[in-house]
């Protein structure tokens, strides 16, 4: 009977080792699959902000996109995200308060195959406005040259 308990009590013992080497073994895959995901999120992330993203390659397609007064950066990216001027509105979100731009109301031809600089370049310039506002005789004048390119028209 000794015999037979001490048996039980080896076999226990090593499946318990077994059982507890398995599962860390699990556990530290999983750690690293999840390490080798959170780098990738944060590498597409970081290129979004710093590298040169476009939504399409030249020559892209021409948008005409409306920045109405008062509206937060947030808004204008998540407007920029739904128009398929950008690809992530937390990237260009981000970018624009990094470089501590002032994005002036007016409408603007973007395309979609400029890169988050070249959007943010265009928006925080008024000059870059295709419909000028006179605030001094109330006329709005256009300056688009009436391109032949696919336009996308804000509505929002």
């Amino acid at each position: 009977m000794a015999t037979k308990s001490t048996t039980l009590k080896l076999t226990l013992k090593v499946t318990g080792f077994v059982t507890r080497l398995l599962l860390n073994i699990i556990f530290y895959i999983l750690v690293i699959i999840l390490i080798v995901n959170v780098s990738k999120l944060a590498y597409n992330f970081t290129y979004q902000l710093y590298g040169p993203v476009t939504v399409e390659q030249a020559p892209g397609t021409d948008i005409i996109f409306q920045v109405k007064e008062g509206e937060s950066t947030m808004d204008i990216a998540s407007k920029l995200e739904l128009n398929l001027a950008i690809t992530n509105k937390y990237a260009f979100y981000l970018k624009a308060k990094l470089q501590k731009s002032v994005i002036m109301p007016g409408t603007y031809k973007l395309n979609s195959s400029m890169t988050y600089d070249d959007i943010i370049t265009v928006i925080t310039d008024y000059s870059n406005s295709i419909i000028k506002d006179d605030t001094k005789t109330g006329t709005k004048t256009s300056t688009d040259s009436g391109s032949s390119a696919a336009t996308n028209t804000n509505t929002d």
